[in-house]
């Protein structure tokens, strides 16, 4: 893996519909201060910066890292932009921590963000003419045959969906930064609620979020406070239309955590990682996640969430945050869940922690489900 790379700074701001009080730059700011402020630095002591967005088109702002680096301290300074659709926020930090790893520089801030309030996602992710008939369905309406045949292959019963969202909105309570806090949520509620694209219901789907995520990336001989070790990084992709893609359990994603398992010495996911914060924006993807990422056998995944393993107190818990069913700025979606797990294992999580949390799985996903990214991190030092 080269240099050891270890995550010294965590920042967040809160996560709401809409942040009326600071522009892109402010909101990028906040989140990148308090992740200083977490490692103990100032702007000077950080050698490069990267910076993930999610399409251009979602706010309409062209390249926004060339405006963004003064806000960022990166005037001077190397800068670089990634996307990779929906998984951006992951590869942000896996760039960043190539660069530690690699040698080329001891400290590195990543960040990522989306002001969801100023743009249209809905419009920016519909294939518009002359390329195809313009269905405006988003995500949802992307995902939700997949979904379906999901639940036709694994015989899964059509509650398992409405479980999920319960338990992450439960899970949210516990979070300041999250956005949706619905103290009065039940399987009752959420099936009371319209159904957007069939199997998904309104409470079944992720909201829209303004918000940013920063982290310190730092090298063994620069490292400050507490660490939370990276063990494994990896980041694969797949043609959205090859000829036999199976959309359901992508091949991407399997490839991906077995790279990352292999560099962390997991042979048994659900036994050997304590705490999973995985990039699940619908109800129904964390059984279908369970299976792609190793922890249930093949049209198993529903069973265990439906045993309760992934609730906080079960045996794995995944998404202890409320994941990205309670926030998503979509473009710091899958830092947030690499944020997370360092925070998990760095034992700083409040209310959230999981006892004794000592490895800890982040992913995230992105396009037609063809773009992945994910890390393993650890209290102990590999």
């Amino acid at each position: 893996m080269g240099n050891r790379c270890a995550v010294i700074g965590v920042g967040q701001t809160h996560y709401t519909t809409k942040r009326r009080d600071v522009s892109i730059a402010g909101l990028v700011r906040e989140a990148a201060v308090r992740a200083l402020e977490d490692a103990g630095l100032t702007w000077k002591d950080i050698d490069a910066v990267v910076i993930g967005k999610a399409p251009d088109l979602f706010e309409g702002v062209m390249m926004p890292e060339a405006y963004l680096a003064d806000a960022l301290g990166a005037a001077g300074k190397p800068m670089m932009r990634v996307h990779t659709a929906g998984s951006v926020g992951g590869s942000t930090a896996l760039v960043g921590a190539s660069l530690i790893q690699g040698g080329v520089h001891d400290r590195v801030l990543v960040v990522a963000f989306e002001k969801q309030s100023e743009s249209n996602a809905t419009w920016a992710l519909s294939t518009h003419l002359p390329f195809s008939a313009s269905l405006v369905v988003g995500a949802g309406g992307y995902f939700a045959p997949h979904i379906r045949e999901y639940m036709r292959r694994s015989g899964a019963p059509d509650h398992i969906g409405t479980l999920v969202a319960v338990k992450d909105r439960l899970n949210a309570l516990k979070n300041p930064y999250a956005h949706l806090k619905i103290p009065q949520i039940s399987r009752e509620m959420v099936e009371a609620t319209p159904m957007l694209w069939e199997p998904i219901r309104y409470l079944e789907t992720c909201p829209s979020s303004d918000g940013a995520c920063a982290m310190v990336l730092s090298s063994e001989k620069a490292v400050t406070g507490t660490p939370a070790w990276v063990l494994g990084t990896a980041m694969r992709s797949e043609p959205i239309f090859r000829a036999g893609r199976d959309t359901v359990n992508p091949q991407g994603g399997k490839d991906c955590a077995a790279d990352v398992y292999r560099q962390a010495g997991i042979a048994d996911p659900r036994r050997d990682i304590d705490v999973a914060e995985v990039y699940v924006p619908f109800s129904w993807y964390e059984p279908m996640w369970l299976e792609n990422l190793g922890f249930a056998a093949e049209g198993e995944g529903w069973k265990l969430t439906e045993s309760g393993a992934t609730a906080l107190d079960g045996d794995i818990p995944w998404n202890a945050s409320g994941g990205v069913l309670s926030s998503n700025p979509i473009g710091a979606s899958g830092l947030i869940r690499f944020a997370e797990a360092a925070l998990q294992v760095r034992g700083m999580a409040g209310e959230r922690q999981v006892d004794g949390a000592r490895r800890a799985l982040g992913h995230a996903y992105g396009g037609g489900a063809q773009f992945f990214a994910m890390w393993m991190v650890g209290r102990d030092k590999p």
